[in-house]
């Protein structure tokens, strides 16, 4: 992999290569930094100081070059329209395609303007990363802190870029002008959709949507998908479909995996308490024959995340196989009176989960055009699956004996599974199509990629004006000069290794920043309480309410139906008027709010208080994982965004274990009795709430 420096470099444009930021001499700063440190050179306090001023002289730089360049298009769009002015007065075909020609390469330019400030701002996000992973995330805390928020914020101009919005606003609304001037005196302003109506605006439209993380409601779905982007920006020009490894049936089969193993999952919650006490066992023992899906699918996620780096075809078959098995024997259980059978099934169901091979499939074949769009169908399928799965569940209420076997509306939803999985399985046997492997690039044949840097003097003696000097003088030295970024680069690991994926859980765990850890930790959490709300739903609401299991059923499905248009409110309107990092501390104290209506304290416990604490509960921890998986993925190293360790490994395993413990606790909680099943089960819930509230408040600045 090549190092990000070098990345870097090559999505500068050349004309305007001292205007970026000095990525690697920021790098080199820092290692020089440690080093001090180490020796006792310099104090933390003292670094943070020269460090900050030093990232002030760079953004000063790219702001007042961003200002100049915008002074400059604003110019040529005044000069644009006196030309205009003079042009309708006697209109002339040929005149108008020209003049419209002429603002085109206005905004031609414009946009690469916004590809330079966008390269700045991923480079600047780099540094403060690198820095935090050496000395600890408190200096992107105190940066941010400092520079923000001030009132005349320049790292808000980079991050923000004021004015470029009205160079767009008079663009559009001239282009459109001149496209409609049929005498209609109606502008975009009368016509939003008029402003989009030219290719070069949609392009500078979703350049600046990705600058400032503007969403809508498929890219907020898609993040919950977590499948890490590319950190730089392509070119629109280098996007091309690769039919050699994207077969949008082997996507829909995925996408169909995915949905199944959904339904699978949650088909059971309303009837397992019966099912259990059926043979024999306490209705909480439903907690532990839902947990032990999701124990198997701990160890599951991590071999066919390793064998989806061989195959995507193969896995999916022994998915399927084993998934088919594993219903068989759940529903068998019940003629054979063994609570062990009918936990074998599920575990083997778990065994089956596939979700990592349907996450690397669309991470490694589908084009990037299209990749956040495959990706929110990810998030919808497994969405509509959770709330098929109850619903489906509901409607299975019948009792006869088909020979030996029983066919109830405990057996049946795994008869019903293992005829899906037959289904999918001919279906994935006669339509799947193996992906082409990339050839294995070996690096040592490369020519060293050397960069050149600006002519100058060699000593770095102050800030002022070492920034825009040389590291080095000859190209011997600028090789080792990059041998040792390299180094550097990688954590502690050896160069050649330095920019490889983890493959370990070991290297992958070395990777984790505070940050991350307390993303994955807020992901473990609404887990946890999705988990308990749903696992212990049809036991609490048969003990309080005397619910049947078709009301569950009912109950859960309009649950995971809320799915769907929360995210389209949060991703359409919210996310675009707060920060990632608001949303996610308001959803978690949201979270905290509905675990404390759940509580059973005194008064009787009522069915409103029930309903609307659920669906508090449920709702903001589903909004709360869309920005969580967001932000994981910003501050997630970039070698997790490959590999087997994987940063969709690591969330799956969080998420995965978060099921577990919840399930296991319900189980044990009904040792108690089941009058005290809510509250001892609500206060773990509580107490991981309370600790990731506190992790936010001490990382949140390090979120920018």
């Amino acid at each position: 992999m090549v190092a990000f420096g070098k990345r870097l470099k090559e999505h500068q444009f050349p004309e305007w290569e001292r205007y970026y930021i000095n990525y690697k001499l920021m790098k080199k700063k820092v290692r020089q930094y440690a080093r001090q440190i180490q020796d006792g050179a310099e104090n933390r306090r003292q670094v943070m100081k020269e460090f900050s001023r030093m990232l002030d002289h760079q953004i000063e730089k790219i702001v007042l070059f961003l200002l100049e360049q915008q002074g400059i298009l604003a110019s040529r769009i005044e000069k644009l329209g006196e030309q205009r002015e003079i042009l309708l007065q006697q209109p002339a075909i040929a005149e108008i395609v020209e003049l419209r020609e002429a603002y085109r390469a206005v905004g031609q330019d414009l946009l690469r303007l916004l590809y330079f400030v966008e390269v700045n701002a991923i480079g600047l996000r780099k540094i403060l990363k690198k820095f935090d992973k050496r000395f600890g995330y408190r200096f992107t805390d105190y940066y941010v802190t400092t520079r923000a928020n001030h009132p005349y914020s320049q790292l808000q101009q980079v991050f923000k870029h004021v004015g470029i919005g009205a160079v767009v606003g008079a663009l559009s609304r001239n282009l459109a002008d001149l496209k409609d001037h049929q005498g209609s005196y109606l502008s975009i302003y009368d016509q939003p959709a008029a402003a989009l109506q030219d290719p070069v605006i949609e392009s500078i439209k979703a350049a600046v949507d990705r600058l400032t993380h503007s969403t809508n409601f498929l890219k907020f779905l898609g993040q919950h998908a977590l499948i890490i982007q590319d950190e730089l920006p392509a070119p629109p020009s280098e996007e091309i479909i690769d039919e050699e490894r994207y077969h949008f049936m082997s996507l829909v089969l995925n996408l169909a995996n995915t949905f199944l193993y959904m339904v699978n999952t949650y088909i059971i919650v309303p009837t397992a308490d019966d099912y259990s006490m059926s043979l024999g066992a306490a209705p909480t023992v439903c907690g532990i024959i839902i947990g032990s899906m999701a124990v198997a699918q701990v160890f599951s996620s991590v071999y066919f995340s390793a064998w989806s780096n061989r195959s995507y075809f193969r896995p999916l078959i022994f998915s399927s196989i084993v998934l088919l098995l594993g219903n068989t024997l759940y529903a068998l259980a019940y003629d054979l009176d063994s609570i062990s059978i009918l936990l074998i099934g599920r575990l083997f169901c778990g065994l089956g989960s596939a979700r990592a091979v349907n996450r690397r499939y669309i991470s490694d074949c589908v084009p990037t055009k299209i990749r956040m769009q495959a990706s929110a169908a990810f998030v919808s399928a497994s969405a509509l699956g959770m709330a098929c799965g109850p619903a489906l569940a509901g409607l299975l209420q019948t009792n006869f004996r088909f020979s030996m076997l029983t066919i109830n509306e405990n057996t049946l939803p795994g008869w019903v599974m293992a005829l899906a999985w037959l289904i999918y399985l001919i279906w994935l046997w006669i339509s799947f199509r193996e992906p082409a492997r990339e050839a294995p690039q070996n690096n040592s044949t490369k020519e060293p990629n050397i960069v050149c840097l600006p002519v100058g003097t060699e000593n770095i003696q102050s800030l002022e004006n070492g920034l825009a000097q040389p590291l080095l003088s000859n190209g011997d030295e600028k090789v080792q000069d990059e041998d040792v970024d390299q180094e550097f680069d990688g954590s502690e690991e050896a160069p050649e290794e330095s920019h490889r994926p983890a493959t370990t859980i070991v290297s992958a765990y070395r990777l984790l920043t505070p940050s991350v850890k307390v993303q994955l930790l807020i992901y473990f959490m609404l887990k946890y309480a999705m988990e308990i709300v749903l696992s212990e739903s049809s036991v609490i609401t048969t003990f309080y309410f005397n619910w049947s299991t078709t009301n569950v059923a009912i109950f859960l499905a309009c649950l995971g139906l809320t799915v769907l248009p929360v995210n389209i409110i949060v991703g359409t309107y919210l996310s675009n008027m707060f920060e990632e990092r608001q949303i996610l501390l308001a959803s978690e104290i949201f979270v905290f709010i509905g675990i404390m209506l759940s509580f059973h304290i005194i008064v009787p416990y009522t069915l409103p208080q029930y309903v609307t604490s659920a669906l508090i509960t449920f709702v903001a921890a589903e909004v709360l994982e869309g920005v969580n998986l967001s932000l994981l993925s910003q501050v997630m190293s970039s070698r997790l965004a490959r590999g087997t360790y994987n940063g969709g490994l690591l969330s799956t395993e969080a998420g995965t274990l978060a099921r577990v413990v919840a399930d296991a606790t319900i189980t044990l909680a009904g040792y108690l009795g089941q009058s005290m099943l809510l509250n001892v089960t609500l206060l773990p819930s509580l107490a991981i709430c309370v600790g990731s509230l506190i992790a936010t408040f001490l990382t949140y600045n390090s979120l920018y």
